[in-house]
């Protein structure tokens, strides 16, 4: 579809862009590309709304199931995951400087609030705190795959979250938040590991209600890059994960068809209740890298943790990768077996480094 004047997005229904100047911050943070796990674009994993909800929620489709159990606080929101696509990218953009990563991310507070277009007073401070608090009060249970591996159980968004306050005041109050530090679960990081992960628009920070981030995302899971993809309405809802009455939803739908604005699709609503979103081609194209296509099976991190007992098998992992990335091209036909081949040469050289010393 070629891009026309009625093609383009429609910006003035966007967020004004609150931080355009990106140079009065530090270069990793400005030029991180947005991204996010394809599983989170997939599934309804976050709340909706900003108002606590303490539901437990079940979803099935096509034999996966997600079952999700809030805190007393309340289902972690669309707008907490903001706090993890922005742990997602800066580790993407460290792997693709070839330097190293882990579970583990600090976060500048004000880094954050500028990478998601939030203001950045003291209320949007504070708020980071009780996200990351939803964040790992928020507890997930599947058998959705990551890296070709089935979760069974019950574990976290994040499996840990710090925050540093700056010195109360001479009257009490907290003093404001200077860091934060998250460590991600590791359903999470192994899906990074695997690079299942996907590219999103600059705007989506910049659209204003939680149902348009949600559509967006499940568009950029779905349509992709492809010319455009259809669904019906009723299935469009329950992918959104919206509380709201269909009819509700059918007119949201048609409003946000009438707006234009979202960010690299067009969508429509016909009299069948079909929805379908064309692409607008402003994506840049990705080529895929070779290596990401590997997947890793459940028996093989765990056979690795025996072979090197002690060692990070994520960053051994990533050793890996970038070995084969630097090698001819050619991908092994059984990934476990040539991961575990290369865990047990790497265990012996760390065991002969040792003695050597």
């Amino acid at each position: 579809m070629q891009v026309t004047e009625t093609t383009k997005p429609d910006y003035g229904h966007l967020l004004p862009d609150r931080h355009s100047q990106r140079e009065l911050f530090i270069c990793d943070v400005a030029d991180a590309v947005l991204k996010d796990i394809m599983q989170h674009m997939e599934h309804p994993f976050y709340a909706l709304s900003k108002r606590p909800d303490t539901a437990i929620r079940r979803y099935e489709h096509k034999g996966q199931w997600l079952e999700i159990t809030p805190s007393v606080k309340g289902l972690a929101t669309i707008y907490d995951k903001d706090i993890l696509i922005y742990c997602i990218s800066q580790i993407m953009a460290k792997l693709k400087r070839n330097e190293p990563v882990t579970q583990h991310v600090r976060i500048t507070a004000r880094d954050l609030l500028i990478f998601t277009n939030r203001g950045t007073s003291g209320p949007e401070y504070d708020a980071l705190e009780e996200a990351i608090d939803r964040l790992a009060g928020t507890r997930i249970s599947t058998n959705i795959q990551t890296g070709q591996g089935e979760e069974y159980g019950n574990f976290g968004l994040i499996d840990r979250g710090q925050v540093y306050r700056k010195p109360r005041g001479a009257d009490g109050r907290k003093g404001r938040l200077v860091w934060c530090e998250v460590s991600l679960s590791d359903w999470v990081f192994r899906a990074i590991r695997a690079q299942e992960v996907l590219t999103l628009h600059p705007d989506y920070f910049r659209l204003r209600k939680p149902l348009e981030k949600r559509i967006y995302e499940v568009a950029r899971k779905h349509c992709g890059q492809q010319a455009k993809w259809m669904i019906s309405l009723p299935n469009l809802l329950k992918k959104t994960g919206a509380r709201s009455p269909e009819k509700r939803f059918r007119q949201m739908i048609r409003g946000l068809a009438t707006s234009n604005h979202l960010p690299d699709y067009v969508l429509t609503l016909d009299e069948d209740d079909m929805v379908t979103f064309v692409n607008r081609n402003t994506m840049s194209p990705s080529p895929e890298l070779p290596q990401s296509r590997l997947h890793l099976s459940e028996e093989a991190y765990a056979r690795a943790r025996g072979i090197a007992p002690g060692w990070d098998v994520y960053a051994i992992e990533a050793d890996w990768r970038s070995w084969m990335a630097s090698g001819p091209g050619e991908l092994p036909r059984d990934a476990d077996a040539a991961f575990l081949g290369f865990c047990k040469h790497w265990a012996e050289r760390k065991r002969d480094n040792t003695i050597k010393r």
